[in-house]
C-alpha cells in the first residue's frame, strides 16, 4: 500500500476508532468497584454488566501492585526463548518455563491473525482479520500470549487471590465458582497480532438450560493504558444472542471493522469484567503504544460439572468432581500467597475449600506439588 492509498486507509482507521471511542464512552459501564453496606457488589454495577456484557472497574489495582506485576512481566519476557524453536533467551541463557508440561509462550508473525479461519479452539475464530504489513526491519516472530502465568510470576498468583475481585466472581457465579484459565495477552507496538472476532464459549450452546452467563466471565487487568487502536473491541449486548454466525456477520458488514463494536478503553490499573459469550476481538497493533492484559476467568460450578469438553486441544474428557476440585485448589493457594504479601488486607474466604486451608498454604512444597503445571487442570468450556 503506497501514497494516497495508505493515507486513505489510515484516515478510515482513525475515523472508525473515533466513532468507537464515542460509542464506548456513552455505555455507562465504567467506574470504581463499589460495594454496599453488606459487602456485596453494588447493584448498579451488576445490572449494567448484565445489560452490556462488560464493565470497566477504574483504578481497581493500586499503582504499586501494577508496578510489581509489570516489573515481573518484563523480567519473564526477557527470559523467554528468543523464538518459537529456541531453548535459550536473548542472552544465550536457558530460557524460562521449559520445566513446565505446557508451552509457556506463543509466537506469531507480527501484525498477523494466527487464529482467524483456522480450527483453533474448536473453530471459534470463524473469519480472518485483515493483516497489515509489518516494517521491513520487524522480527520474524513476536510473543503474543503467555500461559500459566501464576507459575511464572508470583505477582500474578497474588493478583489472582485479590479479595475484591473474588467478591465479584462470587456475585456473578455464586460462592462455589470454579476457575477457567489464565494468561497474558501482549500487543507490542507495531508488532502485536490481531485476535479474530469470536465468542469464547464453545461447549454449552446447545444445553437445554442455556443462559447468558453459562460460559462464565473473564477479568482483564491492564498493565498499561489502552487506546482504541490497540484495545479489545466488544459488541455490546451480544452475550444474550446465543451462538452467533460470525462469518456471516463479518460478510454482511463487508469489513472486519464491525460498525456496532466499541473498544474496551482502560487505564493502567483498570480491571474489566467481560462475559465470555460476548462477541469480541482485536485488531493488529499498528500503533506506537503497547498493550499488556492479564486475564483470568471463572465459571459457575453447575456449568462445569459433567461438561464434556476437548480442552486442552486434542483431548476428550468429562469434568468430574475430582477434576473440578484439583483445579479449584488454585484459588485458596492464591489467596494464601496474597495473604502473606498484603498483610493489611482481609483475605477472601473461598467456601468450597475452606475446610482445606492448611493443605493449600503457599510454600515451597505446594509450589512444586500444586502450582507447578496447575494449568494442566484448567476448566475450559
Amino acid at each position: 500500500m503506497m501514497g494516497n492509498e495508505r493515507l486513505t486507509a489510515l484516515s478510515d482507521i482513525s475515523a472508525y476508532c473515533a466513532g468507537g471511542t464515542e460509542r464506548a464512552l456513552k455505555l455507562g459501564n465504567r467506574g470504581p468497584l463499589l460495594f454496599d453496606n453488606a459487602g456485596n457488589v453494588a447493584k448498579h454495577i451488576l445490572e449494567t454488566y448484565h445489560k452490556v456484557g462488560f464493565y470497566v472497574f477504574e483504578q481497581a489495582i493500586s499503582p504499586t501492585e501494577i508496578d510489581d506485576i509489570r516489573a515481573e512481566f518484563n523480567h519473564v519476557l526477557s527470559r523467554a526463548p528468543v523464538d518459537s524453536k529456541a531453548t535459550e533467551d536473548a542472552d544465550g541463557n536457558p530460557a524460562i518455563g521449559q520445566e513446565f508440561k505446557y508451552r509457556s509462550f506463543q509466537y506469531a508473525r507480527p501484525l498477523s491473525d494466527p487464529y482467524g479461519g483456522t480450527d483453533a479452539a474448536n473453530g471459534r475464530y470463524e473469519a480472518k482479520m485483515s493483516e497489515p504489513s509489518p516494517a521491513e526491519d520487524a522480527p520474524g516472530e513476536t510473543i503474543f500470549f503467555i500461559s500459566g502465568m501464576c507459575q511464572l510470576m508470583d505477582s500474578c498468583l497474588r493478583h489472582y487471590g485479590n479479595p475484591r475481585l473474588l467478591k465479584v466472581a462470587e456475585a456473578l457465579n455464586g460462592p462455589d465458582f470454579t476457575p477457567f484459565t489464565d494468561g497474558i495477552w501482549i500487543k507490542e507496538p507495531e508488532l502485536g497480532t490481531s485476535v479474530a472476532w469470536h465468542q469464547d464459549g464453545t461447549t454449552l450452546w446447545q444445553r437445554s438450560d442455556w443462559h447468558e452467563d453459562i460460559h462464565g466471565f473473564n477479568f482483564m487487568t491492564q498493565l498499561y493504558d489502552t487506546t482504541a487502536e490497540n484495545a479489545l473491541w466488544v459488541v455490546p449486548g451480544s452475550h444474550k444472542l446465543g451462538k452467533i454466525d460470525i462469518r456471516k456477520r463479518v460478510a454482511d458488514a463487508g469489513t472486519d471493522r464491525l460498525p456496532e463494536a466499541t473498544p474496551m478503553l482502560c487505564k493502567a490499573g483498570d480491571v474489566a469484567i467481560c462475559n465470555r459469550q460476548v462477541l469480541h476481538g482485536s485488531f493488529a497493533n499498528t500503533s506506537s503504544q503497547r498493550r499488556v492484559t492479564v486475564v483470568h476467568g471463572f465459571h459457575m460450578r453447575d456449568s462445569v460439572l459433567g461438561a464434556e469438553t476437548s480442552f486442552p486441544a486434542g483431548t476428550s474428557l468429562r469434568y468430574d468432581e475430582e477434576r473440578v476440585h484439583r483445579s479449584s485448589r488454585l484459588i485458596p493457594l492464591a489467596i494464601d500467597a496474597r495473604r502473606q504479601h498484603f498483610t493489611d488486607e482481609d483475605p477472601y474466604v473461598y467456601e468450597p475449600l475452606d475446610a482445606e486451608v492448611e493443605q493449600n498454604r503457599f510454600n515451597d512444597e505446594t509450589r512444586e506439588t500444586l502450582l507447578k503445571n496447575y494449568n494442566m487442570y484448567s476448566l475450559g468450556l
